[in-house]
């Protein structure tokens, strides 16, 4: 079964359930911010992409931490500041029980799927 997560109102995550939705794809779709995450699921996902891949620094979300929260993220630091505001997490991420990726492009997912 293929597990999509992210945030519902993410633009990104839109397109991503569209695309899986056009080419008839069942998928489960987990929303992150509101039915949470676990550590054990965040750190099965930064050992398959690294925590810099899955550390969103583009978005708002980022950019509102303080300067304190932002300077010298190593992976520790990354994975707390993800665990305790979910939106910072590049979006979406999909599972689909051999493959995890994240982010959403039409091209990457036609050729990953």
């Amino acid at each position: 079964m293929i597990t999509l997560y992210g945030i519902k109102n993410c633009d990104t995550v839109k397109k991503a359930r569209a695309w899986l939705e056009a080419q008839g794809m069942a998928y489960q779709f987990h929303d992150f911010r509101k039915e949470g995450l676990d550590a054990p699921l965040l750190e099965k996902w930064e050992a398959i992409l690294g925590w810099e891949a899955l550390l969103n620094k583009r978005g708002t979300s980022w950019r509102k931490l303080d300067e304190s929260q932002r300077e010298g993220v190593d992976r520790a630091k990354a994975m707390a500041l993800m665990l305790e505001q979910t939106s910072l997490i590049k979006r979406p991420v999909l599972e689909t029980g051999t493959k995890t990726l994240i982010g959403f492009t039409a091209d990457y997912y036609a050729d990953e799927l």
